[in-house]
């Protein structure tokens, strides 16, 4: 064979080979985009269902006996607060600023709305046993984000010009005297694990045991995990991924206990170390301190849920499943980009 012909020989088999190849990116190419359909149509059928759930549980403002506390109502009552860090930002969330405004990005929200609670004694109770203060609390992801609400001239004094003060007084309203801020990664997180199969992710808190070793009658559980977190603050974790449960609210309420009555919380007087309050009024601040007397009339107090809950039990598996997708979505469109540059490739070769 002469060289010629060897050469061309070559060539075809190059040519050939290259066409093969063609041949396997389209097909790989087809096999992706069947595959990214399948992930969209999932994708958006788990967002209907979630989308569905969501119109299905609008939350109004009076239920059968006419005593329903939304969070609503629990922003009116601190906007009505008008000389205190949480009114100003309250304002500044119901007025849309808060997303324009460095200093209150990292804020996650004040105490009192960022939890809700079956029923209005349990309300009640929990917010007297924090106190109005603790209630007003504004709670913050880092320690970069508690400095950036107050700022400081060089001698030490507070620049009313800047930080929340700042804006405050650009609103008329002043801040007077101190305020809590909270810095959820400077807690002490609860070092134990989370309920199994628990949507709402509550604590694995042992019950208490009275000396005979029984649970004491009529224990509730623990305040930790009697309040209830919407979807948008139990799916939020901080940079060191802990949520709210374990941070802010363990901070809170430690091991506070919670029974149904005064009676049966003082016959669990030797099973209590951290506190515990009765649905009825009672309060044991901590162990061998007593609050006696009426208990107040709570201003702040945390909002009610609709209903037994307003998370499913597959509500967050759900929106797992969504992450998921898309991520695998966005694994997808690379390797689909990496077939159609190969693919792009080829066929300028055989050309």
């Amino acid at each position: 064979m002469s060289q010629s012909n060897r050469t061309l020989s070559l060539n075809d088999d190059n040519k050939e080979r290259c066409k093969n190849m063609i041949k396997q990116h389209e097909d790989n190419l087809k096999f992706l985009n069947y595959q990214s359909n399948h992930l969209a149509e999932s994708i958006f059928d788990l967002q209907v269902s979630l989308a569905r759930y969501h119109s299905s549980n609008v939350i109004t403002s009076d239920n059968e006996n006419g005593s329903f506390h939304t969070e609503e109502e629990t922003v009116e009552q601190i906007l009505k607060k008008e000389n205190s860090a949480a009114s100003v930002y309250g304002w500044l969330k119901v007025n849309a600023q808060t997303s324009n405004l460095t200093l209150t990005k990292d804020v996650v929200g004040v105490v009192a709305t960022l939890a809700k609670v079956e029923s209005d004694d349990l309300s009640r109770v929990l917010s007297e046993f924090l106190g109005l203060e603790t209630m007003l609390a504004i709670v913050c992801s880092t320690y970069e984000g508690v400095t950036a609400l107050e700022k400081y001239d060089p001698e030490g004094l507070i620049n009313s010009n800047s930080g929340l003060h700042g804006i405050g007084s650009s609103i008329g309203k002043r801040i007077n005297g101190r305020f809590v801020v909270i810095s959820l990664e400077d807690l002490r997180p609860f070092v134990g694990g989370f309920v199994a199969n628990d949507p709402q992710k509550k604590l694995t808190l042992p019950k208490p045991r009275l000396p005979n070793g029984e649970c004491p009658p009529g224990f509730l559980d623990y305040a930790v995990n009697m309040i209830h977190l919407d979807s948008k603050y139990l799916s939020f974790l901080t940079d060191s991924g802990h949520g709210l449960r374990e941070t802010l609210f363990y901070g809170l309420f430690s091991r506070l206990q919670i029974y149904k009555t005064r009676n049966d919380m003082l016959l669990a007087l030797p099973c209590i170390h951290d506190g515990a309050l009765s649905l009825d009024g009672g309060m044991i601040r901590r162990c061998g301190m007593f609050a006696l007397g009426s208990r107040k009339n709570v201003e702040v107090k945390f909002p009610l849920i609709s209903g037994e809950s307003d998370v499913p039990p597959n509500y967050i598996e759900t929106e797992e499943a969504v992450r998921k997708l898309n991520w695998e979505t966005s694994k997808l469109g690379d390797d689909k980009r990496r077939e159609q540059q190969l693919l792009d490739y080829r066929k300028g070769e055989l050309n």
